[in-house]
């Protein structure tokens, strides 16, 4: 038997934001890869600005937003996604011990992420009505092309 989960069957409607969570476990690679090359911290705390700037602060704003309010608002589901929220936002903006807060990081997201997308956003697209899914799709949440980071450290 495989140790690889089947592939999750994902509304069309959730499927930006899965989208987005690709480009968030990328960039925990991303910055894995940059410890395993010794990559000084201040280009990852530079990469790590600029994405939490592009793309976890408008991902997280739609999430609580728009599909968290699908559950109500005292769900654990609703409450865990918030707390690890608020955790992320401390990490990414955390200015003490760069180092640190990159390498619990790059592990804190990924989980997260897991969390959201194979027990979250199953629990949200059954539960939520055509009506909420009409309205999330009317929302486009589908983010336009942004550019590429400046400095790939990574290759």
């Amino acid at each position: 038997m495989s140790d690889n989960p089947k592939p999750i069957k994902r509304h069309k409607v959730l499927q930006p934001l899965s989208r987005q969570h690709h480009f968030g476990l990328l960039f925990s690679w991303k910055i894995r890869k940059g410890f395993a090359q010794n990559t000084s911290i201040e280009r990852m705390q530079n990469f790590r600005d600029w994405f939490f700037k592009t793309e976890i602060l408008p991902h997280f704003e739609a999430e609580e937003k728009h599909i968290f309010p699908i559950l109500d608002k005292n769900h654990p589901l609703i409450l865990r996604a918030l707390k690890e929220h608020r955790r992320i936002k401390r990490l990414f903006t955390d200015t003490e011990n760069v180092e640190k807060s990159l390498s619990l990081l790059e592990e804190e997201l990924q989980a997260h992420i897991r969390f959201e997308e194979r027990i979250l956003f199953n629990e949200i697209q059954e539960i939520a009505t055509t009506k909420q899914l009409k309205k999330i799709d009317e929302l486009h949440l589908e983010v336009a092309d942004k550019p590429e980071y400046h400095d790939p450290f990574w290759v």
